[in-house]
């Protein structure tokens, strides 16, 4: 496990851009963090990273929201309405050629892929926010040891 500190939401943003240059199609993040604690500006980087030009919003009501005009697809969810029992087809983006970003995957702990990076974004005040890295499986994994060593992002 690793912390980040960033202290704005462009440092937020800038932190996920330069983690989308490890991002291969297939690849699976969640993102858990309270209401207004920066999920949706972690994305909105990412996306910018992966050379995605669309306005990128929060899946609050559609669920997922599709980005297809990057480098790679981004398939952002926001499961927080959905239960673990419910089958609505979301497994199906995990073998897609995209990035999937899945806020609230906690309650989707079955669904989940077995290779996941995992960012907690904790808000420590208006501005400056912890984001905590996990990795579990090989390619995540990998994907965690590529952002600790980039020196584009202080810790």
């Amino acid at each position: 496990m690793q912390q980040w500190t960033t202290h704005s939401p462009e440092e937020t943003m800038h932190f996920s851009e330069c983690l989308a240059d490890y991002l291969k199609p297939g690849d699976c993040l969640t993102l858990s963090g309270d209401l207004g604690a920066g999920k949706t500006i972690f994305t909105k980087g990412l996306a910018k990273g992966l050379g995605i030009t669309e306005m990128v919003n929060s899946p609050t009501f559609t669920i997922v929201k599709e980005y297809h005009s990057g480098r790679i697809a981004l398939y952002h969810m926001d499961v927080y309405r959905i239960s673990d029992e419910e089958d609505i087809g979301l497994e199906d983006y995990f073998e897609q050629d995209g990035v999937t970003v899945i806020e609230w995957a906690e309650n989707i702990p079955s669904w989940l892929p077995d290779d996941v990076l995992s960012l907690a974004v904790k808000r420590v005040n208006e501005q400056e926010r912890i984001i905590t890295c996990t990795a579990c499986g090989t390619r995540s994994e990998r994907i965690y040891e590529e952002i600790s060593k980039d020196e584009r992002i202080s810790h």
